[in-house]
């Protein structure tokens, strides 16, 4: 986990931006397998905390809601942005990215954090929100 406090998140390329930074350290092996990760946001959109949630292989990666709101509900965040990376550079989502986005929602809406986002990172990006997903 990353704290952060000074990145503003107001929008998928400025969640881009940071994950981009993020994504750039890791060595070949690491770029190779799909990481998933949380942004932990407070009520200003401002990032405190970001967090490799899991890491899976080539085109799998094991998400539960559990994990991905353990430390947004710990570090008292309003929101959070999901994304997640396509090491073959598709950014279009599977079966199961549309079926953990879905859930995601609606336990953010149980226990009062909203989920802002869901961004693909690939060659390019893709933001479910922007794209009527969420």
């Amino acid at each position: 986990m990353r704290e952060r406090t000074k990145d503003l998140i107001l929008n998928p390329a400025n969640a881009e931006k940071v994950l981009r930074g993020v994504m750039d350290s890791f060595d070949e092996i690491e770029r190779d397998k799909e990481h998933f990760f949380v942004m932990g946001l407070d009520t200003r959109n401002q990032l405190k905390y970001l967090d490799v949630c899991s890491v899976g292989t080539l085109n799998y990666n094991l998400v539960h809601p559990r994990e991905v709101f353990r430390l947004a509900i710990l570090k008292g965040c309003a929101f959070i942005i999901v994304a997640h990376n396509h090491p073959s550079g598709s950014i279009e989502p599977s079966d199961e990215d549309l079926s953990l986005t879905k859930r995601l929602v609606d336990g953010g809406k149980l226990l009062g954090i909203e989920l802002m986002d869901h961004v693909i990172i690939g060659d390019t990006m893709m933001s479910f929100k922007k794209n009527g997903l969420i």
